[in-house]
């Protein structure tokens, strides 16, 4: 099963910025919908945010302002812009794809990506105040 592969974590103070990036390349299909998740050990993972086929773009609250999710179509690459980090935004962040056949009512909905999407590995943010 082909798999996404993040990239950009690190450590960053507080305030700062840090830019993800996700290749879903040598999947068979364009994905209709991606996304990120975090999760903290011990913790459920969190929706951070996904954009459908059409462009359009959802956040968790938690985020909202702060972070900013693009798509390169041609290469099938996600990226998660973050400013004004936060230590409550150390976790490790997962990009999430719709798995081959799609969705639940082939719905780009956060709360399915984060449980039915196919996740790479992580990349770890960690951010200092």
């Amino acid at each position: 099963q082909v798999q996404p592969v993040e990239s950009g974590g690190g450590p960053v103070e507080a305030g700062g910025s840090l830019r993800l990036s996700c290749e879903a390349s040598g999947y068979p299909y364009s994905p209709d919908c991606m996304g990120w998740f975090r999760q903290v050990p011990g913790k459920e993972r969190e929706g951070v945010g996904s954009i459908d086929s059409g462009g359009i773009e959802t956040y968790a609250d938690s985020v909202k302002g702060r972070f900013t999710i693009s798509k390169d179509n041609t290469k099938n690459t996600l990226y998660l812009q973050m400013s004004s980090l936060k230590s409550e935004d150390t976790a490790m962040y997962y990009c999430a794809v719709d798995p081959p056949g799609g969705l639940p009512n082939n719905n780009c909905k956060l709360a399915y990506l984060v449980e039915f999407g196919i996740s790479g590995q992580g990349t770890q943010v960690t951010v200092s105040s």
